[in-house]
């Protein structure tokens, strides 16, 4: 079983360098260049902070960074960020099934425990949950060989109607939209079907248990299907 790199003395791994690689990882991952610019806007830092930070990532050979060209982790750093980023989906499982937490808060708790559990405690967490393959948002957990699954299906915004899906992911990126998404039913695993998109870019308009709603395109554009 593969486990995150182990960095000593001057290398040593610190939250701000795992959360720069798990950054660097979710940009890649979301096919949007992890460039200065964009990794200031996703860690809330400034410019000359990532500067300084890539500097020392490229020391500590977790990524490849020449000038003018986007970022990229090297494969010591894609193991980091993968190990991190089962950390959290694992956490974030746990936080919901054992402990009871809504799906729209569990992101900032596993953000803040992620970086401190153990191995064994992973495991733990691992044998306790079944070994699961997704987050309860619907995101493919690296297993323990930290291999993940491809990213599968596409946003409900870019569905043509009328079609029948089947919801298998939503964005965690906002904890009003889960909550809100959740009130109408539509979580990993629901049917639904796209009856519409309102005329000059409008609303989508959906049916999901026997309910009718209208979607505002950036839910939608929150909201991964695949067909039924």
């Amino acid at each position: 079983m593969m486990h995150k790199p182990e960095l000593t003395g001057q290398s040593r791994a610190t939250r701000s360098v795992e959360d720069y690689i798990k950054a660097i990882y979710h940009l890649s991952a979301e096919s949007t260049d992890a460039t200065t610019r964009n990794l200031a806007g996703r860690l809330a830092v400034s410019g000359p902070a990532v500067s300084k930070m890539l500097r020392r990532l490229t020391a500590m050979g977790l990524i490849e960074h020449e000038r003018g060209r986007p970022v990229r982790l090297s494969s010591t750093g894609r193991l980091m960020a993968l190990e991190m980023v089962r950390h959290h989906r694992l956490l974030e499982l746990y936080l919901v099934e054992a402990l009871g937490y809504g799906w729209d808060t569990v992101h900032d708790e596993a953000e803040r425990l992620e970086h401190h559990i153990s191995e064994e405690f992973e495991n733990r967490i691992d044998a306790l949950l079944g070994h699961p393959t997704f987050c309860p948002h619907g995101d493919p957990i690296p297993d323990s060989n930290l291999s993940i699954a491809a990213a599968a299906g596409r946003a409900l915004s870019q569905v043509r109607p009328p079609a029948e899906l089947t919801v298998i992911r939503v964005s965690d990126k906002s904890a009003a939209l889960l909550k809100y998404v959740a009130g109408l039913g539509l979580v990993p695993g629901a049917a639904l079907r796209l009856v519409e998109q309102e005329p000059f870019g409008g609303s989508f308009v959906v049916e999901v248990g026997g309910k009718v709603a209208r979607l505002a395109p950036s839910v939608a554009d929150a909201i991964t299907v695949s067909a039924r």
